[in-house]
């Protein structure tokens, strides 16, 4: 789910024009699916197209992704907000569609996407998530790539690149957490460097040295409360481990 920090930092607008939303000859034979597309597609205002959007995505549909990522094309940050929030609930199953359509998108799109891909956690996105967290303009953004970052799906990733993907994945946060100048996307990048450790019990010495070092040298107290917080359970957790 999207918190209420991301709905607070709406992006750019999108451009249009884009196609309608749905086509008759590739609608689903489901009738409630076709229900909800069709009324997605009447939709005559800003307010109508964030509920039909709602009403989608929480339907929970594979069928239809193609349309809620569309929504994505729109100015509209209701309908926005709503339709990665279905996105995320679809999970891996989103994943594929997303990364095959996001370089057919203009900037502000993409970055719904990469809000998706992040709360979807899929490895498949993971150059799209470091890019994101290190270099997006979007401070919301660089915040979700972040958040993203340590929540991977690490029982996908493959094995024989466990160990590379590992180090990026630390590398990238720690840019973040020491580079990055608003406070939100270090607070992020804190709690994705716990997330990380607490999914890779092996990093767990890595991550606690880091965030020692790095918490007198944070300048803002909210971050350094998260950083104390995110020490305090890698701990728990080195302790639990050692009497495992």
């Amino acid at each position: 789910m999207i918190d209420i920090l991301d709905k607070l930092s709406p992006l750019p607008p999108a451009l249009g024009p884009f196609p309608r939303l749905s086509e008759p000859s590739s609608l689903p034979m489901n009738p409630d699916i076709v229900s909800l597309l069709q009324a997605l597609d009447q939709a005559d205002s800003a307010p109508k197209l964030a509920q039909a959007t709602r009403r989608l995505a929480q339907a929970q549909y594979p069928d239809a992704i193609p349309a809620l990522v569309k929504v994505l094309g729109y100015n509209n940050p209701g309908a926005a907000v709503a339709a990665v929030e279905g996105l995320i609930n679809l999970g891996e199953a989103a994943a594929p569609y997303l990364l095959e359509h996001i370089d057919g998108f203009n900037y502000g799109a993409r970055a719904w996407i990469t809000r998706a891909l992040a709360g979807i956690g899929d490895p498949r996105g993971l150059e799209i998530l470091l890019d994101a967290a290190q270099s997006d303009f979007a401070l919301s953004v660089r915040r979700s790539a972040a958040k993203g970052l340590g929540h991977l799906r690490w029982e996908q990733v493959d094995p024989s690149q466990l160990a590379q993907v590992q180090d990026r994945v630390l590398t990238a946060l720690q840019a973040v957490a020491e580079k990055d100048g608003e406070w939100v996307v270090r607070y992020s990048a804190a709690a994705g460097l716990e997330a990380l450790a607490q999914a890779q019990p092996g990093l767990n010495a890595q991550v606690t040295g880091f965030l020692t070092a790095r918490l007198p040298r944070e300048p803002e107290a909210v971050v350094q409360a998260r950083i104390h917080w995110a020490l305090e359970k890698l701990a728990k957790t080195k302790y639990s481990n050692t009497e495992a």
